[in-house]
C-alpha cells in the first residue's frame, strides 16, 4: 500500500507540476524551479521515496535544460542535506510557534529559503526571501508570506550582524 501512496504521490506531484509549466510557457524560470523543488521537498516529507525518484518524476522535463536542471538538483540535495542545521535555526527564530504545528508547505519553504541564504551566495537574499514569500502566498495559507517573511528577514539581519 505504501508504494501505491508513493506512487500516487509522485505522479500527483507531477502533474501539478506541468500545469505550472503550461501557465508560464517562457523558458523556465526560477520560481518555477523553486516551485518544484518545493513539490519535490513535500514529497519527500510524504512519501520517503528516494531523492532519484522524486527528481526524475518532478524535474523530468527540466533535464532539457542543464542550467535549471542543476540549480533544481543543487537546491533540492543541498536542502535535505542541510535540513537538520535548518530546523534548528527555523526552531530559534520561530519563538512562539511549535516546530512540529508549522504548517508543512510553510516549514519546507523555509527550509528552501534558509538553504538559499546560507548555500546560495549567488543569490541575492532579498530575491530568495521575496521568492519565497510569493510561493508562500501561491501554495499556503493567507498569513503564510508575512509569517515566512518575518523569519526569513530576522535571520537576514543576524546575518549583516555577524557579517556573513
Amino acid at each position: 500500500m505504501d508504494s501505491i501512496r508513493r506512487g500516487a504521490i509522485s505522479k500527483s506531484c507531477a502533474t501539478i507540476t506541468q500545469a505550472t509549466v503550461k501557465e508560464h510557457p517562457q523558458i523556465y524560470k526560477r520560481r518555477i524551479i523553486r516551485e518544484r523543488v518545493m513539490q519535490s521537498l513535500y514529497a519527500f516529507e510524504i512519501s520517503q521515496d528516494p531523492l532519484p525518484h522524486i527528481i526524475e518524476n518532478i524535474f523530468g522535463e527540466l533535464r532539457d535544460h542543464e542550467e535549471e536542471f542543476s540549480f533544481a538538483q543543487r537546491l533540492l540535495h543541498t536542502t535535505v542535506e542541510h535540513q537538520p542545521t535548518i530546523d534548528a535555526i527555523i526552531k530559534k527564530k520561530a519563538t512562539h510557534w511549535n516546530f512540529d504545528r508549522i504548517a508543512l508547505i510553510d516549514k519546507l519553504l523555509l527550509r528552501m529559503g534558509i538553504c538559499e541564504l546560507f548555500y546560495f551566495e549567488d543569490i541575492p537574499p532579498k530575491v530568495s526571501i521575496n521568492e519565497t514569500i510569493e510561493i508562500a502566498k501561491r501554495f499556503s495559507t493567507e498569513k503564510s508570506g508575512q509569517f515566512i517573511n518575518g523569519i526569513l528577514d530576522s535571520i537576514l539581519n543576524d546575518m549583516k550582524a555577524d557579517g556573513t
